[in-house]
């Protein structure tokens, strides 16, 4: 009788532990589907940049881009340190991937350069208990959230050269070059790199469309002449900018 009532306790702790580790599981979705919903509407707030008001926008996104941290991003955090959040894995990547291609665009848009993991690692330290474990981003989400950044200065870059800022355009796709190279060299020796293989054919369309869309503004910019009484020397190739008569 001692062993089956010792069995039957044993396997109540075990249902008792997996009955929480779903209902974690279940928080931890809805966190990471928040994350990544208002991850996209910081994305598309960058998008709306112009020439005229680069710094109006990249303000808003960064500010918004802080309220996603402080009012989703700790939410996860708050779920997962002190446990092995790296059994819950799948179950927030999603939101963390999306979370990092925001941050990372949104850095590139601003200072022209690359937000590390380090760096994004210690803005998530703050809001977790000094006590406990603290999450934080492991390399492979940054890698994954970092090639689905280059999807988005694709899009950037075709609206940059539309506003006839070819230059900026250029200095895109060459940034674009530098992770398709890094993370090339880098993805044969990654141990899940099943996602990282489709997102590397992405990447390199990607690329492929920049660089044609570059091509054809110097090709072709014999085609497209200086306004009258403008002094932009840009050469337009998808569109031209509202003047006043």
């Amino acid at each position: 009788m001692a062993t089956e009532s010792s069995i039957k306790d044993a396997f109540a702790n075990y249902t008792d532990y997996l009955n929480r580790l779903n209902d974690k599981r279940e928080r931890v979705v809805k966190a990471s589907r928040d994350i990544t919903i208002n991850s996209k509407k910081v994305i598309f707030q960058v998008h709306r940049i112009s020439k005229n008001n680069k710094d109006e926008v990249l303000d808003k996104a960064v500010k918004d881009l802080a309220s996603v941290t402080e009012q989703h991003v700790s939410r996860l955090v708050k779920e997962l340190q002190g446990t092995d959040f790296w059994k819950l894995r799948r179950a927030y990547s999603p939101g963390v991937q999306e979370y990092v291609e925001a941050a990372t665009l949104c850095n590139f848009c601003k200072n022209g350069t690359l937000l590390i993991l380090d760096e994004i690692n210690a803005t998530l330290l703050p809001l977790s208990d000094p006590s406990l474990q603290p999450l934080q981003i492991n390399i492979l989400d940054y890698l994954l959230g970092l090639a689905d950044l280059t999807g988005e200065l694709m899009r950037l870059a075709i609206g940059r050269i539309s506003d006839g800022e070819l230059e900026y355009a250029e200095k895109i796709c060459r940034f674009v070059r530098d992770i398709y190279r890094e993370l090339t060299l880098l993805a044969p020796h990654m141990d899940d790199n099943t996602d990282m293989k489709t997102k590397m054919d992405t990447m390199l369309q990607s690329i492929m469309k920049i660089e044609n869309a570059c091509f054809s503004v110097h090709v072709r910019g014999s085609e497209y002449v200086q306004l009258p009484g403008s002094s932009d020397p840009s050469y337009l190739l998808l569109g031209m900018p509202d003047r006043e008569i």
